[in-house]
């Protein structure tokens, strides 16, 4: 997953380079010069992903100015990757009943992408899109436990073996709901973007990986009684291309599972691409 968020990133930047000399504002006009040469459209609409390809000489292109303006089809964007952090009742401190998933901070990772966006833009400076995309989260245990599939609520058995890696995943279908204010362009083409919205989830998988001398490296997949249904805010902030994220889910973590009720997931980074 590392590797495939890394070559989406890396492709994406690219693209924001390439296309960082072929801005043109056309919220307010009828026909607007652009530069000539190939243009790979991913959906329907002026807002739709698209690559340009060598677009040297100047010609014409029409748009129609009236509001509002849809769009659909196919993105990467908001690329997310950053900490997560888990939320007992509103405190950052686990309960004694939730020892056993205290986790090393700076290992336990929140990432993510949008594959899908359908969008209305209703004037220049606000839009409102409804995305689809995925999100993982990787908690980095730091106790010998071992996770149990197949079990009617959240339980554990203490390993006998040393774990040099303990890592708690799952991996959601993510549905966001965001509402998209944006400034004027300033003199480099580049904006400040205000997001916030609800976000759904629907889970996909979930896994154990455990990594000791004795064993090697051992990967079971399971719900592990992970919420099937989840539901959040996301807010975002940034300038260009970049940004910052934050995101809270209101249902437990855990579904079926009493001891863990309360416990809530949260997570805030960095992010490429709005």
């Amino acid at each position: 997953m590392k590797r495939i968020l890394f070559t989406l990133i890396l492709g994406l930047a690219t693209h924001m380079l390439f296309a960082e000399g072929n801005r043109a504002d056309t919220s307010k006009k009828d026909s607007i010069k652009t530069k000539k040469g190939a243009i790979i459209k991913f959906g329907y609409g002026d807002d739709a992903s698209q690559i340009n390809i060598n677009r040297n000489e100047d010609t014409t292109v029409h748009h129609n100015s009236a509001y509002p303006h849809f769009s659909f089809g196919i993105t990467i964007a908001r690329l997310d990757l950053g900490l997560a952090t888990l939320m007992d009742n509103g405190s950052f401190t686990l309960k004694p009943q939730n020892q056993f998933l205290r986790y090393r901070s700076w290992k336990t990772s929140n990432a993510g992408f949008d594959v899908f966006q359908f969008g209305a833009r209703f004037s220049d400076s606000f839009k409102l899109y409804l995305a689809a995309g995925f999100d993982w989260t990787n908690i980095r245990l730091r106790d010998d436990i071992t996770i149990l599939p197949h079990q009617p609520s959240l339980s554990y058995v203490t390993s006998n073996l040393t774990l040099s890696k303990n890592r708690f995943t799952s991996s959601y279908l993510r549905l966001p709901l965001s509402f998209d204010f944006r400034t004027k362009e300033d003199a480099d083409g580049n904006r400040f973007h205000f997001v916030i919205g609800p976000e759904a989830g629907f889970l996909l998988t979930a896994s154990v990986k455990q990594v000791s001398t004795e064993d090697g490296t051992k990967k079971v997949n399971d719900t592990y009684n992970y919420a099937t249904f989840r539901y959040g805010a996301v807010a975002r902030i940034g300038y260009g291309a970049w940004g910052i994220y934050a995101k809270y889910y209101f249902n437990n973590m855990f579904e079926n599972s009493p001891d863990q009720n309360g416990l809530h997931d949260f997570a805030f980074g960095i992010m490429l691409g709005f």
